[in-house]
């Protein structure tokens, strides 16, 4: 795999969704969990959501149970609480593991493109992920960067 495009995910309803859909758009991908002090973010997410979808934005959520076993449930569960809870609208993925032997392969790429200090492995839910319209993975925010304090990055990219 060379490109963010090669790569396939599972949706949350289990059918396969090849990254190629999202080729020309800016992407923000996200390792996500529902019981997680972090959780209140998808709020700030869909707000990113609905400011710039028209643009070419589009956020991933990828449920991961891998820290603190904070995201139980099922995908359908999963789905169903931040529709309800937040009303998010963005694309959501099966519940995937970020790190180790059963990695998702397309985290292990993200990873592996935005090197650096953080590059030995996601750290804790809402770890976040911007990818430009040509599929280069251009920034890495931890956990404790709030959805609203990136739209400047996001912005740069739409208007290039």
């Amino acid at each position: 795999m060379t490109e963010i495009y090669d790569f396939t995910v599972k949706a949350n309803d289990g059918s396969d969704v090849s990254m190629e859909k999202y080729r020309g758009k800016v992407l923000l991908i996200v390792n996500t969990a529902t019981e997680c002090g972090f959780t209140p973010q998808y709020e700030g997410l869909q707000d990113l959501y609905d400011g710039y979808k028209e643009r070419g934005f589009e956020v991933l959520d990828f449920p991961s149970n891998q820290f603190g076993a904070q995201a139980p449930g099922t995908d359908e569960e999963i789905g169903s609480f931040c529709t309800d809870r937040f009303g998010t609208t963005f694309d959501r993925f099966a519940k995937v593991d970020v790190n180790g032997a059963n990695e998702e392969p397309l985290f292990g790429f993200l990873k592996e493109k935005q090197g650096g200090l953080l590059n030995d492995g996601i750290k804790w839910n809402f770890t976040k992920f911007l990818v430009d319209k040509e599929g280069n993975v251009v920034e890495r925010y931890s956990s404790q960067k709030r959805p609203e304090t990136i739209a400047q990055d996001i912005e740069k990219l739409l208007d290039k």
